[in-house]
């Protein structure tokens, strides 16, 4: 979730916001959804720029051609980790549902159910879609490590931190399913292939 400026200087309209430059950050804190501040280094900030980021990723995955199903699943996730970044920006809020946990679950069972069984490692690769797919897996991983190191100072929702960690699978599939509708295959790893 992107910051979002929480201050009496902020001017809103509705929901939306009408001043974007606050200069209320120039000393390295930065507000959160419930009106206190926290330095702009600090757990918390670091989890919702993780998901900020991964967030981000995905909008450059969807720029690409793929299957109305595979969009339509990654706009719903768009909008989950919106819901996550609050859920981080409100301390002791709970904003996840487990229904969403369900839905990446199903999801993950459903573009799953149609490709091959992996007896190799893969590498991350084959369309620019499912490399990119990959990289957003891998933020998605740093962005739950980030979410783990919070969660052992302050707690965080369940479902948040399951959500997280099944986000991530759903990507690996995504990036293989994407693979296979580009009609290209998985790029298999070749152990010790430059060993010699």
């Amino acid at each position: 979730m992107s910051e979002m400026p929480n201050d009496n200087k902020t001017e809103r309209k509705g929901n939306r916001l009408s001043k974007i430059v606050t200069r209320t950050g120039d000393a390295g804190t930065t507000g959160l959804g419930d009106g206190s501040r926290t330095t702009k280094d600090s757990l918390r900030i670091d989890a919702i720029g993780e998901v900020d980021e991964l967030n981000s990723g995905l909008g450059v995955l969807l720029c690409e051609d793929m299957p109305e199903a595979m969009r339509t699943a990654l706009l719903d996730v768009q909008n989950d980790l919106f819901d996550l970044g609050g859920e981080l920006c409100l301390p002791g809020m709970e904003v996840m549902k487990d229904a969403q946990v369900a839905r990446l679950e199903a999801q993950a069972e459903a573009f799953n159910a149609d490709l091959t069984m992996l007896k190799e490692f893969i590498l991350p690769g084959g369309t620019r879609a499912a490399a990119l797919a990959h990289l957003s897996r891998t933020v998605c991983r740093r962005a739950e490590r980030a979410m783990v190191r919070l969660h052992g100072a302050e707690p965080l929702s369940e479902a948040a931190r399951r959500y997280i960690n099944r986000l991530s699978d759903l990507l690996f599939i995504l990036g293989r399913a994407l693979n296979r509708a580009g009609d290209r295959g998985d790029v298999l790893w070749q152990k010790g292939k430059n060993a010699a």
